[in-house]
C-alpha cells in the first residue's frame, strides 16, 4: 500500500512479474504490469526474509529431486530408467515453474507473446523436446532462484527505507480528567497534553510544556547529538526523550504530524521512476520481440547456409540465446539501486521525493538560494532600538502587531518586548513581501521593511537604507515612529558549502525580500558574487525564470512559505525541513531535515553514487549478456552456463545495488 497525500492508493497490476506466484494466502502474489517491475509492499506471509523463503517450498522440492538426480547418474555413475527419468524431471519442472508457464500461457492468450514468462517456458520446453530433460528443469530451477533473489532484495531495500523512518509509537499517554490514559495517538486532540518518559518517543508533534527537556532528533534530521529544549519550544513526533518526563502540548494531528506527512513521502518516493528506470522499461519492450526473433533466426537461418543442417542442434542453441537474454534481472536491479540512494539519502537526514530527482540533482550547475532559514540561522535578536517616542511605548505598538506574525523577525521583537503589557491587535492585513498593518491601541501601526513605509507614502530618514543589518520599520498613525536592528547568524557550515559547490561548478545565487545593504553583506561573507535584495515572492519567480531561460539546471533551496512558487519552478526544489513551512516542504522535491546547506552537498553526492552504481549494473549486465548470447548462438556455451551467467548477473547486480545502503556522504 503506497499512501499519496491522505489518500490511499492501492497499486494493483494486471500480471505477475519476475517470480513465481505464491498463493494469495501466503501473502506473496507479485502484481505487475510487463516490465515494469515495481515489486510493492509484500508480506511475505511468516512476514521478512524467512516469509519469502518458506513460501517457495515447491522450489526447494525441485532442486532436491534434481539434486538427486545428478547425484546418482553424474557422481555415482547410476543409469536411470528413461521412464523414471522423464517422470522425476516432469514432476522437478512443474514444482519449480507451475506459476510461470501459467502466467506464460495467460499471457499469450491476451495476445502478449513478448515477455520473460513466455521466453522462459519456451527455452525450457524447447530442451525438454530435444531430450535435454535435466537441462530444461535447471534453467527453470535458477531462474526462479535468480527471481527469489530479486524478491529478497527488493524486500530488504524497502524495509530498510520504511524501518529508517517508521518509529511513530502505537500508544501514547494522554492526561485526561487529571489521569494519565494510555491512547491511540490518532485518537488525540489539538490543545491535548501527552506525558513522554526518558526514552520514550514523542508521538505527535507540540510544544513543550515542562521546563526543558533534552531529545535524540535521529530519526528526523539524522542528527544524533542531543537537542536541548527550553519551555514553549516545538518538540516534533519521532524525536526521543532523553532526560526527565516531560509534558507536551500537542499542536497537530496525528496524521498531519511532519513524521507522518514524512512517512507519505519516502512512500511516493519509491513509486516515482526514474528516466533511467522509464528508459530501461520502454526497451525491454523492444528489445524481447527482438530476442524471439534472433532466436527464431539462430534456429531457421542455418538450414539455408549449412550443409549438414541438424535441426534440434540449432533449437538447442536458440535455446540458450533466449536462456541468457532474459531482461529481468536487469530491470530490477535498477530500481533497486535507485532505492538504495533513497534510504542512504534518509539515513542522512534528507528526504528525496523520487528516483528521478536523484538524477537531476546531480545535473544542476547553479543553486538559488533563499537567505533567510536557509544560509542564515533565522533566529533574530534585537540589536538596536531606534525611536524618538516614549521605548516602552514604541515597543509595545511594535510588538503588539508583530505578535500577529509568525515570522522569526517578528518572534525576535515579540521576545525583546519582555514583560510589557502588549494589546491584541484590530483588522490585521499582512502585505507579502512587505510586513503587517494593523489597529493598536486604536491607531493605525505599520511594521516591516522600507518597502512597507514607501507603499503607504510615510517619509522615513534615507540613512536607514545604508543600514547593513535587517530593519523593522515602524510607523504609528501614519507618521514615522522609528525602527529596530535584527541580527541573524550565517549558519556553521554555509561558508564552506558554497565553496565546495564551487568546486564542483555550481554557482551559488543568492535571493531575498532583505533590503540590498543586508543581503550584499551576507554575501560578501559567504564568497557569493551573485545576490539580489528587495524582492517579493513574484521577483524570486523571475529572477529563476530568467537563469531557467539562459539554459541553466537550476535547484532552488528555501525554507519560508513564500519560497513555494520558486521551488516548483526550479527543476530541484530543496526545502529546509526544521523550520521550513508546510507549503514549503509540500512544494519541495528533496527535504533537509535539519536544516544544514552541507546536506545539499550530501544529496548531490547521493545522487551520483546511486547513477554510478545504476550504469555500472547496466553496462555489465548487458556486456556479460552479449557475450554469453554470442557464444550460444555459436554453440559454444550451454544452457547450463546460460542459466549460470543469467543469475550471476543478478545476484551481482543486486549486491552492488546493496552497496550503496553503505556509503558516507
Amino acid at each position: 500500500m503506497i499512501t499519496h497525500r491522505n489518500k490511499p492508493v492501492k497499486h494493483h497490476h494486471e500480471d505477475e512479474c519476475c517470480s513465481s506466484d505464491v498463493p494469495a494466502g501466503n501473502g506473496q502474489e507479485h502484481k505487475h504490469d510487463d516490465h515494469d517491475h515495481d515489486h510493492g509492499d509484500h508480506s511475505h506471509g511468516g512476514g521478512g526474509d524467512s516469509g519469502i523463503l518458506k513460501s517457495r517450498w515447491m522450489l526447494w522440492l525441485s532442486l532436491l529431486i534434481l539434486a538427486v538426480y545428478l547425484i546418482t547418474t553424474f557422481l555415482f555413475g547410476i543409469a536411470i530408467n528413461r521412464m523414471a527419468e522423464v517422470s522425476m524431471m516432469l514432476a522437478a519442472y512443474v514444482l519449480a515453474g507451475n506459476k510461470t508457464i501459467a502466467i506464460a500461457f495467460r499471457k499469450a492468450a491476451r495476445g502478449d507473446f513478448f515477455n520473460e514468462f513466455t521466453l522462459m517456458t519456451i527455452a525450457t520446453l524447447g530442451a525438454f523436446y530435444i531430450g535435454e530433460f535435466s537441462e530444461g528443469v535447471a534453467v527453470m530451477i535458477f531462474y526462479e532462484i535468480g527471481e527469489l533473489f530479486q524478491d529478497l532484495a527488493v524486500s530488504r531495500s524497502k524495509r530498510s527505507i520504511k524501518a529508517l523512518l517508521d518509529i511513530r509509537p502505537e500508544a501514547v499517554t494522554v492526561i485526561r480528567d487529571g489521569k494519565d490514559q494510555p491512547v491511540a495517538p490518532g485518537s488525540v486532540q489539538i490543545g491535548e497534553t501527552i506525558v513522554v518518559k526518558a526514552g520514550e518517543k514523542v508521538a505527535l508533534d507540540g510544544i513543550l510544556k515542562s521546563a526543558a527537556g533534552t531529545f535524540n532528533t535521529a530519526a528526523l534530521t539524522g542528527e544524533s547529538r542531543p537537542d536541548d529544549k527550553e519551555q514553549n519550544e516545538q518538540v516534533l513526533a519521532g524525536m526521543i526523550n532523553m532526560s526527565k518526563t516531560v509534558q507536551i502540548e500537542v499542536k497537530t494531528l496525528f496524521k498531519d504530524s511532519k513524521l507522518s506527512r514524512i512517512l507519505e513521502m519516502v512512500q511516493d518516493a519509491t513509486a516515482r521512476k526514474a528516466p533511467t528506470q522509464l528508459l530501461i522499461s520502454r526497451l525491454a519492450k523492444i528489445y524481447t520481440p527482438v530476442v524471439f526473433l534472433l532466436a527464431v533466426l539462430i534456429i531457421l537461418l542455418p538450414y539455408f547456409f549449412v550443409a549438414d543442417y541438424n535441426f534440434n542442434q540449432w533449437l538447442y542453441r536458440g535455446m540458450v540465446f533466449l536462456v541468457i537474454a532474459c531482461p529481468c534481472a536487469l530491470t530490477v536491479s535498477i530500481p533497486l539501486g535507485y532505492f538504495g540512494g533513497i534510504g542512504l539519502a534518509s539515513r542522512n537526514g534528507i528526504l528525496i521525493k523520487g528516483a528521478n530527482f536523484l538524477d537531476v540533482i546531480t545535473r544542476i550547475d547553479t543553486l538559488v538560494s533563499d537567505k533567510t532559514g536557509t544560509l542564515t540561522k533565522g533566529v533574530f535578536k534585537v540589536q538596536k532600538v531606534q525611536t524618538a517616542l516614549d521605548e516602552k511605548d514604541f515597543l509595545t505598538a511594535a510588538a503588539s502587531l508583530e505578535s500577529y506574525s509568525t515570522h522569526p523577525v517578528a518572534k525576535a521583537v515579540v521576545q525583546h518586548a519582555g514583560s510589557l503589557n502588549l494589546q491584541k491587535p484590530e483588522d490585521v492585513e499582512e502585505i507579502s513581501g512587505h510586513g503587517l498593518k494593523g489597529i493598536v491601541n486604536g491607531k493605525t501601526v505599520l511594521a516591516g521593511n522600507l518597502k512597507l513605509l514607501d507603499k503607504f507614502s510615510i517619509p522615513y530618514p534615507e540613512e536607514l537604507n545604508e543600514v547593513a543589518e535587517t530593519i523593522v520599520a515602524v510607523a504609528v498613525g501614519h507618521s514615522y515612529a522609528g525602527y529596530l536592528t535584527i541580527a541573524d547568524e550565517i549558519k556553521d557550515d554555509a561558508a564552506e558549502t558554497v565553496a565546495s559547490l564551487k568546486k564542483l561548478g555550481i554557482e551559488t545565487i543568492m535571493l531575498s525580500g532583505d533590503k540590498q545593504a543586508v543581503v550584499s553583506h551576507v554575501g560578501e561573507q559567504l564568497h557569493i558574487n551573485k545576490v539580489y535584495g528587495n524582492l517579493l515572492p513574484e521577483d524570486k519567480v523571475t529572477v529563476v525564470q530568467k537563469l531557467k531561460d539562459e539554459g541553466r539546471r537550476i535547484a532552488f533551496a528555501g525554507d519560508g512559505v513564500n519560497d513555494a512558487p520558486v521551488i516548483a519552478l526550479a527543476d530541484v526544489g530543496i526545502a529546509m525541513g526544521a523550520l521550513g513551512s508546510d507549503a514549503t516542504i509540500e512544494t519541495a522535491d528533496i527535504v533537509i531535515q535539519n536544516d544544514q546547506p552541507s546536506k545539499i552537498l550530501s544529496a548531490i553526492r547521493a545522487g551520483k553514487v546511486t547513477k554510478q552504481v545504476v550504469y555500472q549494473n547496466i553496462g555489465l549486465a548487458m556486456g556479460i549478456k552479449i557475450v554469453v548470447m554470442l557464444l550460444g548462438a555459436g554453440g559454444i556455451a550451454t544452457l547450463w552456463e546460460a542459466v549460470f551467467a543469467d543469475v550471476g548477473v543478478a545476484l551481482f547486480a543486486i549486491l552492488n545495488a546493496f552497496r550503496i545502503q553503505g556509503k558516507k556522504i
